[in-house]
């Protein structure tokens, strides 16, 4: 038996979330376009996914980062116009983010690039592999997202 095999299974099943998060996040840094970043890149698929106007401090608790980190990354995102900071007309101090065109399109452009990277991996492991696996990651995700 080997020290992993003491690990309870719910340990072992994170930490190898961890490391899969760790490597996939290393290799797709290397291939966003532009100089994009994993954290404007995920801000963008958000925007796109889950469309609407978004405060920065509603941004900030969705990705569990401080509001000084989600303020750095919407003016990045601003700074090269893929996204719009608007005055929040219910609250004269407040906010709002919306996704620019040219937002949409550099998420199309993220996706693309990374696109051989996930045709590698379905070259690898079949598609029923990652159907099967997803419906327990989306309870987990579900739970976690719920007890915060």
């Amino acid at each position: 038996m080997t020290e992993k095999d003491l690990d309870p299974p719910i340990f072992r099943f994170f930490t190898e979330i961890g490391v899969i998060e760790q490597l996939t996040r290393a290799k797709l840094e290397r291939v966003l376009p532009d100089g994009m970043k994993i954290s404007q890149f995920t801000v963008l698929n958000h925007l796109v996914r889950l469309p609407g106007s978004w405060s920065p401090a509603r941004l900030a608790s969705a990705f569990q980062v401080t509001r000084a980190a989600m303020t750095n990354t919407l003016q990045r995102l601003e700074s090269r116009g893929l996204i719009k900071i608007e005055a929040d007309p219910g609250d004269g101090r407040g906010k709002l983010i919306r996704l620019r065109q040219t937002g949409r399109d550099m998420r199309e452009k993220c996706i693309s690039n990374i696109h051989p990277f996930l045709a590698d991996m379905e070259k690898e492991f079949s598609e029923q592999s990652f159907v099967s696996a997803l419906p327990l990651l989306e309870e987990v995700r579900n739970y976690l997202d719920e007890h915060r």
